[in-house]
């Protein structure tokens, strides 16, 4: 466990490669980082990585000189996994760019699950609308075949997701050929259960994981950031007359603070406790944000 000085220590010489320009680029709508939060958390996470894939590529190719293959390249997959509103999203694109910035220039893709969640036309069906997000709303068989692919050296199609039309978006994927490196980042990338008692399935997103990290906070903090990025959406996404959440566009100031918080009491607050927090103790590496969205401890598992 580590303080935020502490961590900030383990950077050692890696440099800063990013710009505020570029940091402006990348930043999630209400998802405040600074470059003083890169330098502090972010860089050591770099080195730390780094280290990481330099080793297992040293390790596959010890077996593939025991076993007289010749070197394969294989992509090492690092998942995200944490509540909405809580930072993923900023934190792998900021990851990513880092990541592409080493000096071996690796060639590193970045997918989100929600490419994976099943279209709304099959979850109404189902009657798992009021549940997208859960477990039980993604297409389990399909994210596995992606990840089995990609781990296998074989290009592999994501399915694309609009947040503006909130479905799948129909006859658009996200080609991912033979990355160095892979970020995976999602609500349930480390769940070992579909959500369907008997049912789980035999392998889980995560056993393709070499490296994983949960980013975490307090529920009441998570709560008022889905609350503003709310309050944020409606001035701008949900103007558009094709946004599926136009309808909201007209709350005023109090009636869209009070749905925000009604989705998050019923839906996303649920699956956070549910099915989300539980899973943090498997990650690799847990990141401990305070209310001002900045990390202030880490917990890191040695093995």
């Amino acid at each position: 466990m580590f303080d935020r000085a502490a961590w900030s220590g383990l950077r050692a010489s890696t440099p800063l490669t990013l710009s505020e320009r570029d940091l402006a680029e990348l930043r999630g709508l209400n998802e405040p980082v600074s470059l003083a939060e890169v330098e502090a958390i972010y860089l050591p996470i770099s080195r730390l990585l780094q280290l990481h894939v330099e080793a297992t590529q040293t390790l596959r190719q010890a077996t593939e000189t025991f076993l007289g293959a010749p070197p394969a390249a294989s992509t090492y997959v690092i998942g995200i996994a944490g509540s909405v509103a809580v930072g993923k999203s900023t934190f792998a694109r900021v990851l990513r760019a880092l990541v592409a910035h080493w000096p071996s220039h690796p060639k590193v893709a970045l997918v989100t699950t929600d490419g994976f969640l099943l279209p709304n036309r099959e979850l109404d069906a189902r009657g798992l609308l009021a549940r997208k997000g859960f477990p039980e709303s993604y297409d389990v068989r399909r994210l596995i075949a992606f990840m089995s692919a990609v781990k296998s050296g074989d290009a592999a199609e994501a399915p694309v997701y609009s947040h503006q039309a909130y479905d799948i978006v129909a006859g658009k994927t996200q080609t991912v050929s033979q990355p160095d490196v892979l970020i995976v980042e999602g609500l349930n990338v480390l769940q070992t259960s579909d959500g369907q008692p008997g049912r789980a399935p035999r392998v889980f997103v995560s056993d393709y994981f070499d490296f994983s990290v949960y980013i975490d906070a307090d529920e009441r903090d998570i709560e008022a950031w889905y609350v503003a990025r709310f309050e944020a959406l409606r001035e701008k996404v949900f103007r558009h007359p094709q946004s599926y959440f136009h309808r909201y566009a007209s709350l005023t100031d109090e009636q869209a603070r009070e749905t925000a918080r009604e989705i998050w009491r019923t839906i996303n607050g649920v699956n956070l406790r549910d099915n989300i927090a539980p899973t943090r103790e498997r990650a690799r590496l847990v990141l401990e944000k305070g209310s001002d969205h900045a990390v202030r401890q880490v917990r890191l598992r040695r093995a």
